[in-house]
């Protein structure tokens, strides 16, 4: 019998830390995926105003140059873009956001980011396009430093949260 309880109790721990840990995880995940579509958004911003390549052809450089953890969008990207070919660009972008907020641990804001470099891409010349890039990765670095307060605050505070609400289960089951 009490190998039962211990084995019980040392499986509701672990569950709830594992819990704490994964909600925690997110706010690292933000982090690290905002820092990689900026790194994606510097290589095709090389590609547009500097390679003076087509749109398709740059997002699919930056699928085969990126971070495979976030290049990938703009694959989805491409692909829609050339499925729908009366569509315009703003409508490829938003076509990903479920992909941002779910998969990537977006919030709005950074979702946002992203749909506003949708609506004002390939709409000027290269001189604009590169002006329109200086504010996007402006803006991404906020994100990125708003990302890092947030994980500084929360992620601590969820991992201490699931190891203690194990213990907490325990005590009012024992």
């Amino acid at each position: 019998m009490l190998l039962i309880k211990l084995i019980g109790s040392a499986l509701i721990i672990t569950s709830t830390t594992l819990i704490g840990f994964c909600y925690g995880g997110k706010y690292t995940d933000r982090l690290n995926n905002l820092i990689y579509l900026e790194q994606c958004f510097k290589i095709l911003e090389t590609e547009i105003v500097y390679g003076a390549n087509p749109l398709p052809e740059a997002l699919s450089n930056v699928y085969k140059k990126g971070n495979k953890k976030v290049s990938f969008i703009f694959q989805e990207i491409k692909n829609h873009l050339q499925r729908s070919k009366k569509g315009n660009l703003y409508q490829s972008f938003s076509s990903i956001e479920w992909i941002l907020k779910n998969r990537l641990n977006l919030k709005e804001e950074d979702i946002e980011i992203i749909l506003s470099l949708g609506r004002v891409l390939g709409s000027s010349d290269r001189l604009d396009q590169e002006k329109n890039f200086n504010f996007i990765f402006k803006q991404m670095e906020l994100l990125q430093k708003d990302a890092k307060i947030d994980r500084d605050r929360n992620e601590r505070l969820y991992k201490n949260l699931g190891i203690l609400s194990g213990i907490a289960i325990l005590i009012i089951l024992v």
